[in-house]
């Protein structure tokens, strides 16, 4: 099953931060062009020279994952049991 999903969701779920994490050990990133209102109007994967987020990015974005993974523990590993 596939249940698309905006970069606006993945976002704000944390997992975009996530994701550019591991992209920085490759000095890579997906790059998200947001307008004041919080739209995503364009993504696009970069080379980047930077590597990691300040530490008040760290906590949001761990702050944010934490909190989709408890609104969607059972979900998630009810999918991951039933396939």
């Amino acid at each position: 099953m596939i249940d698309r999903k905006s970069w606006e969701e993945f976002r704000s779920a944390g997992l975009l931060w996530w994701v550019n994490r591991i992209l920085h050990t490759f000095g890579w990133a997906l790059v998200a062009e947001v307008e004041k209102d919080g739209r995503i109007t364009d993504m696009y994967p970069a080379r980047v020279k930077f590597r990691g987020f300040p530490a008040d990015c760290e906590t949001e974005g761990f702050k944010a994952l934490s909190s989709h993974i408890a609104e969607n523990a059972d979900a998630l590993s009810k999918e991951a049991h039933d396939g």
